[in-house]
């Protein structure tokens, strides 16, 4: 597996890692837990070093699980997490909003650790910002962490180019971590040529475009209440039904190429910088090895030009986010 290095810090992971939420929550009912955990031991034997979770995915069952799963394995693998919703500690409930106050930095740090059966915490994103906290407090609060060896990296998730700046100045940003795929390409505009000025390397989640660009999703699927698609405005039947023209595109470009549709959008990504490391997530075998085979697909500058091309003609239908979520990105 091709390693990519996200920031100069030198944080070093495998070319794609693994998102871990849909293993618990999110895409539907939870997968069997002893096959997860195969799952992710499936991953580290193909040269996956790089595992994202957080505390919100559950809340905490997520962390639970990724930590029994890595903890044989711990010497071998990047381990990353996030701070930053309202939710207590002890219960798990969901008191809404977000919450970066530095002392619930630090809580959420310490129950972390134990959640996941390890001394230090590889990268530890604030998952979304608090407008009520100041960033260099965040910041400041990380970086306490990092002195005291309980945090290797600070990492941001779906921040605007202000807090990203801001949070840069107190202590370096390893990596920022939002959404981006062919279908969804905002963070060109500032924030990708933002990260690439401060050295801050790009994880993009959802790089299949929450699994539509797979070419498994179409107009007729159905989403249960407990998958997360099911209030996306962009998975609306009448988007999906819109958006198939982009599937169909990636998916003429792929049966020339001899790979999958999925394998072009990951491969599209890993093009972009050589500081970009998806996290597809899967709970399938099957889906693992396909995704991780996209590091081996090459797409050369002609290549390239015609997904431009063919996707410059296509507009995308949809919002990414119901609007109380969308509320939450880019501050």
């Amino acid at each position: 597996m091709e390693k990519r290095t996200l920031g100069n810090a030198g944080l070093t992971v495998s070319a794609i890692g693994l998102g871990c939420m849909g293993m618990t929550s999110a895409y539907g009912p939870a997968g069997n837990r002893q096959d997860m955990i195969a799952l992710m031991h499936a991953a580290v034997e193909r040269g996956v070093t790089f595992f994202d979770t957080a505390e919100a995915y559950g809340p905490f069952v997520n962390e639970e699980l990724v930590g029994e799963a890595l903890a044989p394995v711990r010497d071998r693998v990047v381990i990353a997490t996030k701070f930053g919703f309202d939710i207590d500690l002890q219960t798990g409930e969901r008191r809404g909003g977000v919450n970066s106050r530095p002392e619930h930095i630090k809580a959420v740090a310490e129950a972390a650790l134990k959640r996941l059966k390890t001394e230090r915490i590889d990268l530890f994103y604030q998952h979304r910002v608090d407008p009520a906290v100041p960033m260099e407090e965040v910041a400041g609060a990380v970086r306490d962490l990092i002195a005291e060896g309980k945090v290797g990296h600070f990492g941001l998730s779906e921040a605007g180019v202000a807090s990203i700046r801001s949070a840069h100045a107190v202590h370096p940003v390893a990596a920022l971590q939002s959404e981006y795929s062919l279908w969804w390409r905002e963070p060109e505009a500032e924030i990708l040529p933002t990260c690439e000025e401060l050295g801050i390397g790009f994880v993009p989640f959802s790089p299949l475009g929450k699994g539509f660009l797979s070419g498994k999703i179409d107009a007729g699927t159905t989403f249960g209440k407990d998958d997360f698609r099911s209030i996306v405005p962009r998975f609306s039947v009448e988007a999906r039904a819109a958006n198939q023209a982009l599937v169909d595109r990636l998916g003429a470009i792929a049966a020339v190429k001899q790979v999958t549709p999925a394998q072009i959008a990951l491969a599209w990504l890993l093009s972009r910088k050589p500081w970009i490391v998806p996290i597809p997530g899967t709970t399938k075998l099957h889906r693992l090895q396909e995704n991780l085979a996209a590091v081996d697909v090459v797409l050369t500058a002609a290549e390239l030009q015609q997904i431009e091309a063919e996707l410059a003609r296509i507009e995308v239908v949809g919002d990414r986010y119901p609007a109380q979520l969308a509320a939450l990105t880019g501050r």
